[in-house]
């Protein structure tokens, strides 16, 4: 993509996030076992190509101009998602807990949310405050994403990571 032709960043990451927000609200209508397994493969790889965006290119792109702990927080937070993303992926409707599991993730997500579109102390707000160039962020985002879901088309669901361990020390 050489010309303007996707959202800033952080449009692009909160159309992300009203995506997810509407698969949750289709997943608690849905009836049927394969209406359910169906929405929540879609709720997963929106999850797993939102994570990745966030964690190998926005994240990075904030370092020192959005509050550490924050960023430590979100990294957190994404890790919890995934163990739940991982279990709602390899498991179906007819798991126990599943529907538990599906709405907590949806709780764990909202909550995140709301911390990074928070008005003043999101981490939306403070990179935007402190110079993220939010535009050309958004190319290389939306370039990223279309790869992602491409490879997942192509391949099926990745096996999640989960990137505070990669760098934990035991």
């Amino acid at each position: 993509m050489s010309d303007k032709t996707a959202p800033d960043a952080v449009t692009l990451l909160k159309e992300d996030h009203r995506r997810v927000e509407e698969l949750f609200k289709e997943f608690q209508k849905a009836k049927g076992d394969g209406a359910k397994k169906r929405i929540a493969e879609k709720i997963c790889a929106e999850l797993i190509v939102h994570t990745e965006l966030e964690e190998k290119i926005f994240y990075p792109a904030c370092e020192g101009k959005v509050k550490e702990d924050d960023l430590q927080e979100a990294y957190v937070e994404h890790d919890s998602a995934k163990v739940l993303v991982a279990e709602i992926a390899n498991g179906g409707p007819d798991d126990d807990f599943y529907e538990a599991k599906v709405k907590v993730l949806q709780e764990e997500i909202e909550h995140h949310v709301k911390e990074e579109e928070g008005w003043l102390n999101g981490i939306f707000s403070q990179a935007r405050r402190h110079g993220v160039d939010m535009d050309a962020l958004g190319l290389e985002l939306a370039e990223r994403q279309k790869q992602l879901f491409a490879q997942i088309k192509e391949k099926g669901l990745p096996k999640v990571k989960l990137s505070t361990m990669e760098t934990a020390r035991v």
